[in-house]
């Protein structure tokens, strides 16, 4: 896969939208939903929130990935058209039939009301074509959770899931077939299908664009935040696009090393088999935090860059006391990299121990022991789709009755995301019970400064805070945490 580095010098940026090659000199940092709109006026890939969080401009983008064709649901309000290089994309009007009619997906959507103003609807189809697509078992549970990403205002879920249920029975019938050839031949998605792949492989063996090599210190990953906030200034910035650099992709163990490439997503942690041995109530962690088509486009590192002091992965990895690879823009003329935990990164709110032309090129950690326990918590206003009031992660490696070591750290309660070096120093050599962990929280609350804002008090976050800690234990060691917290 060709990584792009962008400058103000025109390239050409090359993928096939629906079954139509597009080769563009547009700005690079352009988001894709206003290239579909107003340069390729496909206009059923609605402009909603424009911050991914109403799933009503939903695409499904598709890449060749250990030689097999992949597709994932995406919000492509925040994907720059630099990241569809390479890739298929595909809009509602791209999964109609070549006759007039509907395909089994919007049928069964229009068989069950699942639809009024219909504003909502196409990002729904989209989402469950990309189900269609995933490989995933055909469970009721897999297409509601296809769907997470997408809000309707006003028809009410139970219709759109007794469509969705419509859709897992024709995807029983599967088989085993290879995907887009099931699809295809059940009218579920158009015929061209089948031949993207080939395609595919025919523009990425192609001559490809070379791009100017001068420095830009702006590097871009998933965007799902970078887009957010900087959405026009963006437009025509000049950028090196991380995303899809073979060099910062995958999860691979070395050792009791786990190392993450800078590039992985929240989707690839939650299909990663070492992630999943070592953390085994990932995949509920992850589901409190955003939604699939975020998933499948967020970046750890940029989760890490962000500096958000509630971003849900960094409190993660900051418990396993996670550390950094930063490296310098090839283009600036120095070489090698410096290792940096990740609790160093943080000076100050938004202020990093990074120069401006590095970029995070790895995340590594010691995978955790059969000794060692880790548990995630978040509460937010809603239960999922929503950034943290407070969130807080523990890890604790314990010798027999005895804490060995133990990181904590809290987000939401301070400036930056916070590993809590005293109270993490304090547990360490101790035996776990009810009156420990109430000296604990009397620790944490000298390591913490939250402030009163939308997401709460600073009192109520200093209580909230509390109660987590409570949960980490009750969760990690139920019966000595009944002793007094569930009295």
């Amino acid at each position: 896969m060709l990584t792009l580095l962008i400058t103000n010098t025109a390239i050409l940026i090359r993928f096939i939208l629906n079954e139509k090659e597009i080769v563009t000199s547009l700005s690079p940092g352009m988001v894709l939903l206003d290239f579909i709109r107003y340069h390729q006026h496909l206009p059923g890939t609605k402009i909603g929130c424009r911050e991914g969080d109403c799933g009503a401009c939903t695409v499904l983008v598709g890449e060749i990935l250990n030689n097999e064709l992949q597709y994932q649901s995406m919000t492509c309000c925040l994907m720059p058209i630099g990241n569809a290089h390479g890739k298929h994309i595909v809009t509602i009007e791209g999964i109609n039939p070549p006759a007039n009619g509907l395909n089994l997906i919007q049928q069964a959507m229009a068989d069950e009301g699942a639809t009024q103003c219909g504003f909502c609807t196409p990002g729904f189809v989209m989402s469950l074509a990309g189900f269609c697509l995933s490989n995933k078992e055909a469970t009721n549970k897999n297409a509601i959770a296809a769907v997470d990403g997408n809000i309707c205002r006003c028809t009410g879920y139970k219709s759109i899931e007794r469509a969705a249920s419509k859709v897992v029975e024709i995807m029983k019938e599967r088989n085993g077939e290879e995907v887009t050839a099931f699809v295809a031949k059940k009218k579920i998605l158009p015929q061209y299908f089948i031949t993207i792949k080939t395609r595919l492989q025919s523009l990425l063996n192609g001559e490809l664009p070379t791009h100017d090599s001068r420095l830009s210190t702006h590097f871009v990953g998933g965007g799902t935040d970078l887009y957010v906030q900087q959405h026009d200034e963006m437009t025509d910035t000049p950028i090196r696009f991380l995303f899809d650099n073979p060099g910062l992709n995958g999860i691979v163990q070395e050792g009791n090393k786990c190392i993450i490439g800078a590039s992985a997503t929240v989707s690839d942690l939650q299909a990663s088999k070492i992630i999943n041995t070592a953390f085994p109530l990932f995949h509920r962690y992850a589901k409190l935090i955003s939604s699939t088509p975020i998933r499948n486009m967020a970046t750890i590192a940029g989760n890490f860059i962000n500096a958000s002091p509630i971003g849900d992965f960094t409190i993660f990895f900051l418990a396993l006391d996670a550390q950094i690879d930063l490296t310098p823009n090839p283009s600036s003329g120095e070489r090698g990299f410096r290792t940096l935990p990740l609790r160093k990164l943080y000076k100050g709110y938004k202020l990093l121990d990074k120069k401006s032309e590095e970029f995070i090129s790895k995340i590594w950690f010691e995978l955790p022991g059969k000794n060692t326990l880790f548990n995630f918590e978040k509460v937010s206003k809603r239960t999922h789709l929503d950034i943290a009031s407070v969130n807080t992660a523990i890890s604790i490696t314990m010798h027999g009755d005895e804490i060995k070591s133990a990181g904590i750290s809290a987000g939401g309660v301070g400036p930056v995301p916070m590993y809590l070096q005293k109270t993490s120093e304090f547990l360490k050599g101790k035996s776990i019970s009810g009156d420990l962990i109430f000296e604990m929280i009397e620790i944490v609350q000298t390591e913490i400064s939250p402030i009163s804002d939308a997401r709460g008090t600073k009192e109520y976050k200093r209580l909230l805070l509390g109660q987590l800690i409570k949960a980490h234990f009750i969760t990690l060691f139920p019966e000595i945490a009944a002793e007094k917290l569930l009295k």
